[in-house]
């Protein structure tokens, strides 16, 4: 399995640092995620201009946060930057996301993805110095003399987020790999996502060989088993209020887990939430423990993803311990 990171520190001159280091580690790439208060594209530059040879991946950027003319041009010139590292990793965020956060219609994700996928592989194919147009169901381009000059690569990788049977089945069929959420359980895994994305490959056509199925594994390490526990119990406990993600946890039957989580969230109770995370949750969903403990785990994923993201608790984790448990885990994992 490929081995790559989820850098998620502030500030921007923390993030390009870690990157660095990562690099030195050995890992496969850095992904750079899009959030309200942050810009996955900017920090990919960053990340991109201060080092040599690690990927620099988004994991992810808003599909429907930006025009796909926008996308195409930053993904290029993020490309140029970093002659040819790029990888670009599309996710539609939850419906409440999209609408109260960014004021845009939350409408047919699957579809209205893969439209974005077109376009931006005919802006990166399109023949310099003449007119550019896409019509489709959702988008409408029409630009009367297109020119990219500086292009590294007509090609750059794409992936697609998902969790449900359609975003899955969508990025099986035409997108270069998957982005896995944090949330995926070693069963989900097994009995949801990989039979949906070889429904999709099936679909388009393609070989298996051709797809990276790469996924976040949330990755928790100290040397106080019991601290890392606990901070990848608050991270599971924060995805866990989102019903967009209830079809990993009605797989496993976790509805008493549910109902406390949430209950505990609409009081805005954390510890609660956190108490509400079962063993079972944190042993199906993370990798947690001293560092001898957790180099043993990650052979779970053998078979189940080709590219395991590892990503540290945040949710109520100090800075300072987010980048211990980074250093951590490029200690144990690092080649």
């Amino acid at each position: 399995m490929r081995r790559s990171l989820v850098l998620v520190l502030d500030p921007i001159q923390d993030l390009v640092e870690y990157a660095q280091k990562a690099e030195a580690a050995g890992f496969d790439a850095v992904w750079l995620t899009d959030f309200n208060n942050r810009s996955a594209f900017v920090r990919m530059a960053a990340t991109g201009q201060a080092t040599e040879r690690i990927g620099i991946g988004s994991g992810i950027a808003y599909a429907f946060g930006r025009s796909p003319v926008y996308t195409a041009s930053a993904v290029a010139d993020i490309d140029e930057i970093t002659n040819g590292r790029t990888v670009l990793g599309l996710g539609t965020g939850t419906k409440r996301m999209q609408e109260s956060w960014y004021s845009f219609k939350f409408e047919s994700p699957a579809p209205k993805a893969v439209e974005v996928i077109q376009i931006l592989r005919s802006l990166w194919s399109a023949p310099q110095g003449r007119p550019f147009k896409y019509e489709g169901r959702f988008f409408n381009i029409a630009i009367d003399l297109y020119l990219r000059p500086g292009l590294v690569r007509s090609d750059i990788p794409i992936y697609l987020a998902g969790v449900n049977r359609h975003m899955l089945r969508a990025a099986g069929k035409v997108a270069d790999g998957l982005v896995g959420h944090p949330l995926y359980s070693r069963r989900y895994l097994a009995e949801a996502v990989r039979p949906a994305v070889e429904e999709g490959l099936n679909a388009g056509k393609r070989d298996r060989d051709s797809f990276d199925l790469a996924g976040y594994v949330i990755t928790s390490i100290s040397d106080d088993p019991e601290q890392a526990r606990e901070e990848a119990r608050r991270q599971i406990g924060f995805y866990a209020t989102t019903r967009t993600y209830d079809a990993i946890l009605d797989l496993h039957g976790w509805e008493t887990e549910k109902k406390g989580i949430r209950e505990a969230f609409r009081s805005m109770d954390f510890a609660g939430m956190t108490a509400s995370v079962s063993d079972d949750m944190l042993d199906q969903i993370a990798i947690t423990g001293t560092p001898a403990q957790v180099e043993k785990q990650l052979a779970g994923y053998q078979g189940l993803l080709d590219h395991v993201l590892l990503y540290p608790p945040s949710v109520g984790v100090s800075p300072d311990r987010v980048k211990e448990n980074y250093k951590l885990i490029m200690d144990v994992f690092g080649t």
